[in-house]
């Protein structure tokens, strides 16, 4: 059942990774085929174990090892597993936020943008979404209601930070994402949407704006490839993006509320826009041009 060791010394090298890296730390950009994370709980360990990823180290309550880690140690043979009672464990930074059991795993190389969307009909585009726990919650919508990919640019938070896969519940492997580099796709935002409607999704920006269509106009579903914007709590989306979409859209609000945090508002863009009618239309420049 895995290397067994019980952890005496909280200086050790090996549980750096744990308790006194960075997030910085573990991407390292300088070197990212080094890079690693961490998954929590069993669930989403094994969910990133389907998905490929290379486990590193584990560590869980000894209470665990034979009962909820059990499974996940299996999956890892020949990997150190450092265990400890939960009383000991709790002198680790953070450790009280899992469900008795971390794992570090190694990073992979992103997808091209290209290679991603090639098949995709829905993808969700997060722009300078830097709170990682909306990221986690945008990612698990994505997943659950019928976006095929997410891209993100560059100002978003890593969906592989530690609370972003915590919050997604292991989505993150369950959806292909990337991030929309300027080697691929140029600088966002002008050339980087030009560059999606050269794989040929239309646009449509979700922001608060004087001109509007409402989401459920039925010109958003009928179009074959789209690509639904969000951007940062708060700003919202860039103007240049909003200028450059093909739509800006709205969710019709009551009670005098003008709007929703980007995690909610997306699950109900995805559940809508998700969903493709079968007919065909010929859109007038009103409804080719709309908001949130």
């Amino acid at each position: 059942m895995g290397n067994l060791t019980e952890i005496t010394d909280f200086n050790a090298e090996a549980l750096d990774v744990y308790a006194r890296l960075t997030e910085a730390q573990l991407l390292n950009k300088d070197k990212p085929e080094e890079g690693l994370f961490i998954a929590e709980s069993p669930k989403v360990v094994m969910r990133a174990l389907d998905a490929g990823y290379e486990p590193v180290s584990i560590l869980t309550e000894d209470r665990n090892i034979k009962g909820e880690a059990a499974e996940v140690i299996d999956r890892c043979s020949g990997i150190p597993v450092y265990t400890a009672p939960f009383e000991v464990l709790t002198q680790l930074t953070g450790y009280k936020l899992t469900r008795g059991l971390l794992c570090a795993m190694h990073r992979r190389p992103l997808p091209r943008v290209e290679e991603l969307c090639r098949e995709a009909k829905r993808i969700a585009v997060l722009e300078n979404v830097m709170n990682p726990t909306n990221v986690g919650a945008i990612i698990r919508s994505a997943a659950a209601l019928h976006m095929d990919a997410v891209l993100l640019t560059p100002g978003c938070s890593n969906p592989l930070y530690r609370r972003a896969i915590r919050v997604s519940m292991g989505t993150v492997f369950q959806i292909p994402w990337t991030f929309l580099s300027e080697e691929e796709a140029g600088r966002w935002p002008k050339e980087g949407m030009a560059y999606l409607k050269s794989l040929g999704f239309a646009t449509a920006s979700m922001a608060l704006h004087d001109e509007s269509v409402d989401i459920d106009a039925p010109a958003l579903r009928s179009e074959d490839k789209l690509a639904v914007i969000l951007g940062t709590e708060g700003e919202g989306l860039q103007d240049a993006t909003i200028a450059a979409s093909d739509y800006t859209i709205k969710i019709p609000m009551s009670h005098g509320v003008d709007s929703l945090n980007v995690a909610a508002a997306s699950a109900v863009a995805f559940w809508e826009l998700g969903r493709q009618s079968g007919c065909t239309m010929e859109k007038t420049q009103t409804e080719r041009k709309c908001i949130l």
